[in-house]
């Protein structure tokens, strides 16, 4: 039997083992803390109060915490009187424990590598958590827990595990508001973006760029160019930032969606590529463009039917691989998934979208889901759509962060003064004000363009009513 909360956290185990711990290093980096006033600088992003194994070292570190959030000093009469005023200090066991810890103590030199070792072992007692877990997992029925549901809680615990999250319960308001102060300032001196561009500046204006939890609905008709919208969206961020993507295709091949990319890359049309009329002026442009698609660091999965967990799955997989998070998923598209179940196909969407917005928090990476629009669209004068015209638009809409729509006047009215022209329309955006912007659509390469940029490298608009190859 193991002490009560005063001493030691509870925790399972087997043949009458300790769970991994190192009490001496808690009591080192406490002791460093308390003598070094910039020890906790060193250790406060890697380090959290569940980390340690004595409950009453977690107790201590957390008013360190508080106290270097305020810019106070964390010795000895600063933790004392905060542990006092918050009726803590008995039960870490009184100021004669502090002083012990301080004792005990020569310096805050080793208190980096003490600290990962504590991490260490926290990380080490959560697999024994796994252990039970998948034990528990392995008696549950398959109404009460499908094989597939077990396995997708197993991995999401591994992952977490990696990651060291330090998000397991809740948070008191006053450290995530830390957060927020650490991050506004961090965005401030430009140290990080305050989101993921997309690489089309109006859009990235009105939004600040993806939000790594996001979820993205691209909206259209057929023929409205969503398929190559999100592309370049991904295509963006390999390229531009270096975060590697994953784009699911549940409608086209990998091999027509790299034909299209490099289409757009080298700029020599899709049906050149298609047919193999290439120049001999073009061949070039064409190993440039091949060139510029094998260094950037995209995977495509052209599996006809995946589920949540298969994306889940592979995703993770692809973050291993790379040993970085990922900078956008995109999914073409969202009434092609794979929803298990033969019911009304609303509640599938509903499920489906809650499924994906899931996904983004847990992998805090922006998903990108295309989606079509109802044929509503087409008897109305005004054929700008609005997300009333979402197909199986309840969950949709509740879900989604960000709604974009696509509308290109031309496909509906050859005499239109806006030739070559793409309204992108932002109908929902949760963080923000929604709005329309324009880009510059380049038919025969399937491609957008902003309108500054294209003006810049002389880009006119085709003459004839553009038709998108990839929707």
């Amino acid at each position: 039997m193991y002490a009560t909360d005063n001493n030691v956290v509870p925790f399972a185990t087997t043949a009458n083992k300790l769970p991994p711990q190192n009490i001496e290093s808690e009591e080192a980096i406490l002791g460093g803390i308390l003598l070094d006033p910039v020890a906790i600088e060193r250790v406060r992003d890697i380090l959290k109060p569940h980390h340690f194994y004595i409950s009453a070292h977690g107790r201590i570190y957390n008013a360190a915490l508080r106290l270097n959030a305020l810019e106070l000093p964390t010795d000895l009469l600063m933790i004392t009187n905060y542990l006092a005023e918050n009726g803590l200090l008995e039960i870490i066991g009184g100021r004669n424990k502090l002083v012990s810890l301080v004792d005990r103590t020569v310096s805050a030199v080793n208190i980096d590598a003490l600290a990962a070792l504590v991490v260490e072992k926290w990380q080490r007692r959560e697999l024994g958590r796994l252990g039970s877990l998948a034990i528990e997992l392995q008696h549950k029925s398959h109404e009460e827990t499908p094989l597939e549901q077990a396995l997708e809680q197993l991995q999401d615990f591994i992952y977490k595990l990696q990651r060291s999250s330090d998000t397991v319960g809740a948070s008191h308001i006053s450290d995530v508001v830390i957060n927020v102060f650490q991050d506004i300032e961090d965005r401030s001196q430009g140290k990080v973006l305050t989101g993921i561009p997309t690489g089309f500046y109006d859009l990235d204006a009105m939004t600040c760029g993806l939000n790594r939890n996001d979820l993205v609905i691209v909206a259209g008709r057929p023929a409205m160019g969503k398929s190559a919208f999100a592309a370049q969206m991904a295509f963006h961020v390999a390229e531009a930032h270096r975060f590697p993507v994953v784009m699911f295709s549940l409608e086209m091949s990998k091999l027509q969606i790299a034909m299209r990319s490099l289409s757009g890359e080298s700029g020599i049309e899709s049906s050149r590529l298609k047919s193999g009329r290439i120049s001999d002026t073009q061949w070039e442009s064409l190993s440039k463009g091949i060139g510029v698609l094998s260094e950037l660091p995209i995977y495509l999965d052209d599996r006809p039917d995946p589920s949540l967990s298969y994306i889940e799955n592979e995703c993770r997989k692809i973050m291993a691989q790379e040993r970085r998070d990922l900078g956008l998923i995109v999914i073409d598209y969202l009434q092609l998934m794979d929803g298990h179940g033969g019911g009304n196909r609303n509640n599938e969407i509903e499920k489906l979208t809650r499924g994906l917005k899931r996904l983004a928090m847990k992998l805090q990476t922006p998903v990108v889901c295309l989606s079509q629009l109802s044929r509503a669209v087409e008897s109305r004068h005004n054929k700008r759509p609005m997300l009333s015209d979402l197909r199986d638009s309840g969950g949709i809409e509740q879900d989604a962060d960000k709604v974009i729509m696509l509308y290109r006047d031309e496909y509906y009215d050859e005499c239109t003064q806006e030739k070559g022209i793409a309204e992108i329309i932002l109908a929902k955006n949760r963080d923000g004000a929604t709005g329309t912007t324009k880009l510059l659509f380049d038919a025969p390469v399937t491609k957008f363009k902003n309108l500054a940029q294209s003006a810049t490298l002389g880009g006119t608009p085709s003459s004839q009513p553009a038709q998108s190859n990839w929707d």
